[in-house]
């Protein structure tokens, strides 16, 4: 199976959230050679933020997968996850903050990845549609907004 088809068989969304989150990642990584002084701490560090947002987005994808499901039970279940993915993110700051394994702020930047790919998504969808040789569809009026302003037309 060639790569690019394996590419379109994933979650759009988290593929591009993905990539932004990489290409965050690279950028932090080669600012922080410059400026770190322990560069096996600061890599180390951010690569694990990096990762933790990862699990992060894919728990956020499947709540709110699972709350789309759940009618009218939705705001339960994505005050759940919400409140999971925060709960999760003080616990593994405590352990890394008591333990010093590594760098608090840098595993934080790392973690802002995933703030950072929300805004460069749409450049990434353009990078994506390129790669898979797709394009968005043109947006147009609802039917039933043709329909209403027919309506007022005529009267």
């Amino acid at each position: 199976m060639k790569m690019t088809e394996k590419l379109k068989g994933a979650d759009r969304t988290l593929l591009e959230m993905h990539t932004g989150m990489l290409c965050f990642g690279l950028i932090c990584q080669i600012v922080g050679s410059f400026f770190a002084s322990d560069q096996g701490l600061y890599a180390g560090s951010l690569w694990f933020g990096i990762a933790f947002a990862m699990v992060g987005s894919i728990h956020m994808a499947r709540t709110l997968d699972r709350a789309l499901a759940c009618g009218d039970g939705a705001a339960k279940v994505i005050t759940r996850g919400y409140v999971f993915r925060y709960i999760m993110i003080i616990v593994i700051m405590g352990i890394i903050a008591v333990t010093k394994v590594l760098n608090v702020l840098v595993v934080f930047l790392g973690y802002m990845s995933l703030k950072a790919a929300a805004y460069i998504q749409p450049f990434t969808h353009k990078l994506y549609n390129r790669l898979f040789h797709e394009t968005d569809p043109v947006p147009g009026p609802a039917p039933e907004a043709e329909d209403v302003s027919a309506g007022s037309e005529s009267q």
